[in-house]
């Protein structure tokens, strides 16, 4: 079977909501109420454990595969225009976005800004607080690291949507 990391991904997703509603159906059916002098056969839910634990067991090793598959992929695969891994740029992208948001919370600053007093303190001093940066240094910091972020999620959404590799299911 061919897929994309897309479809791998969204396949992954599928199989454990699929999983998880195999072990929510076992945790109502395992046991079961009835009262004294009840019919417990009318009482009893449909349940069969060793055919559950089978169906478990398949999708988790289904799981396992597909999710080693990507792996594979992900640390094998380069991303054109970037000469990384996709796992490279896993890690990539977050880094640029942790910088934009710094970067923009430098850029927001004034010059010079007054400080106001710490709540119950009080003094007879005006405290400023003075930058030790050029904020147009940091506005085109943020130009370059915005305009970089935005490039790499579209060149890592391209391959996740594009290229595909072999799995057997």
């Amino acid at each position: 079977m061919k897929l994309t990391s897309q479809e791998a991904g969204k396949l992954v997703k599928k199989m454990n909501e699929k999983l998880q509603a195999i072990l929510a159906m076992e945790k109502k059916s395992a046991s079961f109420l009835a009262s004294v002098g009840e019919d417990l056969e009318s009482c009893r839910p449909e349940y069969d454990y060793a055919s559950v634990q089978k169906e478990i067991e398949e999708l988790q090793s289904k799981v396992r595969s597909l999710r080693h598959a990507l792996n594979i992929f992900n640390t094998t695969h380069t991303v054109p225009g970037f000469e990384m891994t996709i796992d490279e740029m896993l890690v990539y992208i977050p880094q640029l976005t942790k910088q934009k948001e710094k970067l923009d919370a430098m850029k927001s600053e004034l010059p010079k800004s007054r400080v106001e007093p710490s709540y119950g303190t009080s003094t007879n001093f005006i405290d400023y607080k003075y930058l030790n940066y050029d904020v147009k240094a940091v506005e085109a910091d943020y130009e370059r690291v915005s305009s970089e972020l935005s490039r790499a999620q579209t060149a890592l959404d391209l391959v996740n949507s594009t290229e595909s590799f072999d799995i057997d299911l």
